[in-house]
């Protein structure tokens, strides 16, 4: 029987699909790839003296993409402004609570498995508020340029439960399945769910950089993974719908390994820029301020590309003087720049920022 968009998709059936081999030679071939770009970005960041100066930009970044897909449009610029300041629009503060969500996430799995529970704890982040399945009927997904209905989720909470649950269960299936095509398989199929009223592509792609992490493919959440699916949104819709229309399950797997993949690349083209503006950065700083030379002051210089007084004197321990003489004598060396942003001194590391929002 044809799927019909405007009917709930109560029949949704549970995975892996009965009698379809997942893993024929083009799959294995975009997986050993994908296999291969991660391995190389995950070795770049275990050498890395502090992952955690790439950790807070690039989770950033990938918090701006990946509301970008779900038309939560904002600029990497005021994401960044909006993590030292705290100002901001609402669609900034929205895109924010993203990457608090990726965390979430992250903290959640070193405690407990992955589950339909780490999904509501990733969807309640994001919006702020407690998130629980839907349990009022009439969510329907339209194409947003001729409104007109391309999917209905399954209806009835007791039944989403049980459709959740099932989904647990393939995520941490004992089989020889491997973990990419897993996670393409399971991301499917949490989108068809829909278990929540709004937030389930981002929650579904904070939980594939968790199915990495799980599997030990990736140590950080690091992987610029929605960039890449913007670069193919359009394929993304249509290859979703087309395993929902016409069991396409090999079209949909290697494109999103093929994403993965793209994303690896681009992350580690991203990290080796960041690291050379660093070096160069770091020179030319030791060279104005005694503070160019203290590991921790340049940290925070690269932590992400707004900093204030406060920050460097909390973070450095040091007093809000020696802060701002640093500060103030990178700025004259011309490494920063300072403005006023409402009541605040602010100072900005310009090549840093050009770095981070230029695509690789």
């Amino acid at each position: 029987m044809s799927h019909i968009p405007e009917v709930p998709y109560n029949d949704l059936p549970p995975v892996p699909p009965q009698g379809l081999d997942l893993e024929p030679k083009r799959v294995l071939k975009a997986t050993i790839e994908a296999r291969a770009a991660l391995a190389t970005l995950t070795q770049a960041t275990r050498l890395l003296p502090n992952p955690g100066v790439l950790l807070s930009s690039l989770s950033l970044l990938e918090a701006q993409a990946s509301s970008e897909i779900e038309n939560i449009v904002t600029t990497s610029d005021a994401l960044f402004r909006h993590a030292e300041l705290g100002d901001g629009n609402q669609a900034t503060k929205e895109a924010y609570r993203y990457r608090q969500a990726l965390f979430v996430g992250v903290e959640s799995i070193k405690h407990r498995p992955l589950t339909a529970a780490t999904a509501s704890e990733i969807c309640s982040a994001l919006h702020g508020r407690e998130m629980l399945v839907r349990a009022v009927p009439g969510t329907r997904i339209a194409n947003p340029v001729t409104h007109s209905i391309i999917y209905a989720p399954p209806e009835g909470r007791d039944l989403i439960l049980d459709k959740l649950a099932a989904w647990e269960r393939f995520i941490h299936a004992d089989d020889d399945l491997d973990p990419l095509v897993r996670m393409a398989v399971a991301h499917y199929q949490f989108e068809a769910i829909h278990p929540f009223h709004d937030g389930n592509g981002r929650t579904g792609r904070v939980l594939n950089i968790l199915m990495l992490i799980d599997a030990g493919l990736l140590d950080q959440p690091i992987l610029y993974l929605s960039r890449g699916i913007i670069a193919r949104k359009g394929d993304y819709y249509r290859l979703l719908r087309a395993v929902t229309e016409e069991q396409a399950w090999h079209e949909w797997t290697v494109y999103l390994l093929d994403v993965v993949r793209e994303s690896a690349e681009s992350t580690l083209r991203k990290i080796t820029a960041i690291q050379t503006c660093q070096q160069q950065l770091a020179e030319r700083a030791r060279e104005a301020t005694t503070g160019g030379r203290d590991g921790r002051f340049l940290d925070v210089l690269f932590e992400q590309p707004y900093t204030r007084i406060s920050t460097v004197t909390k973070r450095c321990d040091v007093s809000r003087q020696t802060a701002s003489i640093w500060l103030h004598a990178l700025t004259e060396a011309g490494i920063l720049r300072s403005m006023k942003i409402g009541r605040d001194l602010v100072f900005l590391n310009r090549e840093l920022l050009d770095v981070l929002v230029r695509p690789e």
